[in-house]
């Protein structure tokens, strides 16, 4: 055994107990543990393998796994999502989405920052959306339009309406994810 590969071995052996501790604390399912605890320890074999120098391996540690955890929660809120969009109905397209998406302005600096970047890439996506899904999304929740009065101004029936502005959502919610994430729930 190389000198390389017992250094290793004795800081998996002095350190995978704790390690694994402060993951099974954070994180309920025991083989998203394990997984995160085989990935943190599989870093330390790259970062060794590049010869990329680490001070104090223990802290390392702890700063990969907890990194890892991150991920393993935005991924799932990330899936949550998606599943979530996947499953809106009709009814659920009727409720006011764009303001629950949007940070509140009168929450601070960061907040109205990420409004603005968020309605920036909202009003390039709306451009990406077919005209009559578009045209709906609009008047319903920007315009603030009811969806009687949008059928009553275009002759379309409320249903139609309604199955217009849920592929908007849909759209717009796949669209805006990543960006969403990074602003609002980093």
């Amino acid at each position: 055994m190389s000198k390389l590969n017992e250094s290793i071995s004795a800081v998996f052996a002095r350190e995978r107990d704790r390690l694994r501790g402060f993951i099974r604390r954070r994180v309920p399912a025991t083989a998203d543990a394990e997984d995160i605890l085989q990935d943190v320890f599989y870093e330390l074999v790259e970062a060794d393998l590049m010869v990329q120098p680490i001070e104090q391996v223990g802290a390392w540690l702890f700063r990969v796994a907890r990194n890892r955890i991150t991920d393993l929660f935005r991924r799932r809120k990330h899936e949550q999502a998606v599943d979530d969009a996947a499953t809106l109905s009709d009814a659920e397209a009727d409720e006011p989405w764009l303001e629950s998406w949007l940070p509140s302005a009168d929450e601070g600096p960061e907040a109205e920052y990420a409004r603005r970047i968020l309605v920036n890439e909202l009003e390039l996506a709306l451009d990406e959306l077919p005209e009559e899904q578009r045209d709906v999304f609009i008047a319903h929740e920007i315009g603030g339009q009811s969806f009687k009065e949008i059928a009553d101004a275009t002759g379309v029936g409320i249903n139609t309406l309604l199955s217009r502005k849920r592929y908007a959502v849909l759209f717009l919610r796949r669209r805006l994810q990543a960006i969403y994430d990074e602003y609002i729930r980093a």
